[in-house]
């Protein structure tokens, strides 16, 4: 006789319909890789048993049950939802129009994420009409990338690199190929890039070199029953990252010594390039070295930037002081309002230049 809690492909999924209960869903952390922050979390099916989700799937479809086991799964993930960010879900394109799936999709979707399954699609234009429709009613629409391949007009909002491309990505040239042109698709479709099933920091590696927005797998955090936190390792290399890079698109990143020197101070023959406090303790002049005559001389600070201030925007205020003063170097202060360095118009020029 069949066990029912270890199906084969025929075995009848009646009685899990009968006992909902039976079927439990796991989340896993989806993170940004450009903050390091938690996002959301991928919704998965947990069936009774040590049988696969894809068994009990595959049983379902053979029984005629696909419908109703997908509505089970979407009512039980859609009935708990994280207190913030976005949920996941993944739902059978040729499913969508099954009137059960149709019904347990009847609630409110803003902050849902329908992820389609890479399944047949038998008929293009319904399904760009229905997930037009779920798109409207406030759903964000994931596509895997082979399905994009396939039906490139559907309206993705996400799109998915499957495990099995992600998997050996890092030195992969080909791999990284097809990953790049996803991304280059993603970026004119204004879309964003997932990679599924991450399990190792070579593959993170690889996606972070490429500019991959978001991933999910092992590696990132494991399912739980809640709302989970992300591995804490990976989070803090991957908000280290993003500081560095921040820092590297300001100002700070190109900071150079400079010495201050107060009214009242018995030092003043201190070496140029000086910044002269005035006496509320702001910049007021600059005492700098001519390059050619190697003389002292002093010039008013026409320009005080703060630290964070991107190097575009920078480059662009110090080539707006007039003529006189245009190439001077540029006091920067920090938080607190203190002189932390100076800025050179070449290094702005340059930085922009290499970016």
């Amino acid at each position: 006789m069949t066990d029912l809690f270890e199906p084969t492909r025929r075995a009848d999924c009646r009685p899990l319909l009968a006992d909902p209960d039976d079927l439990t869903v796991v989340h896993s952390p989806v993170v940004d890789l450009a903050s390091g922050e938690v996002t959301g979390w991928t919704a998965a099916a947990r069936f009774p048993g040590t049988a696969a989700p894809d068994v009990w799937f595959a049983a379902a479809h053979d029984a005629g049950l696909a419908g109703p086991v997908q509505a089970l799964l979407l009512q039980t993930a859609l009935a708990r939802r994280p207190d913030s960010g976005q949920l996941h879900v993944p739902v059978d394109p040729w499913l969508l129009g099954a009137p059960v799936v149709h019904t347990a999709l009847d609630v409110p979707l803003a902050g849902v994420v329908l992820e389609l399954t890479d399944a047949k699609v038998d008929d293009d234009a319904a399904l760009l009409r229905r997930c037009a429709v779920l798109r409207e009613r406030g759903a964000l629409l994931a596509v895997p990338a082979p399905l994009v391949h396939r039906l490139p007009q559907l309206p993705a909002d996400v799109v998915v690199l499957p495990a099995a491309l992600v998997a050996g990505l890092a030195g992969d040239a080909r791999r990284t190929a097809v990953a790049a042109g996803v991304l280059a698709y993603a970026d004119r479709a204004g879309a964003t890039v997932l990679a599924d099933g991450v399990e190792t920091d070579a593959e993170l590696t690889g996606l972070l070199e490429l500019g991959v927005h978001a991933a999910r797998g092992w590696l990132l955090g494991p399912t739980a029953e809640g709302f989970g936190p992300a591995a804490p390792r990976v989070l803090r290399a991957l908000r280290t990252r993003a500081a560095r890079d921040a820092r590297d698109d300001t100002v700070a990143g190109l900071l150079r010594p400079v010495r201050t020197w107060s009214p009242g101070r018995d030092d003043r023959q201190l070496t140029p390039p000086v910044v002269v406090l005035d006496d509320a303790g702001r910049p007021g002049t600059l005492s700098l070295v001519d390059a050619r005559s190697g003389a002292w001389f002093e010039a008013p600070a026409s320009l005080v930037l703060p630290v964070d201030t991107p190097v575009a925007e920078a480059l662009r205020r110090a080539l707006a002081r007039r003529p006189a003063v245009r190439f001077d170097p540029v006091p920067c202060t920090g938080p607190g309002g203190a002189v932390v360095g100076l800025v050179r118009v070449e290094d702005l020029a340059g930085a922009l230049g290499a970016s």
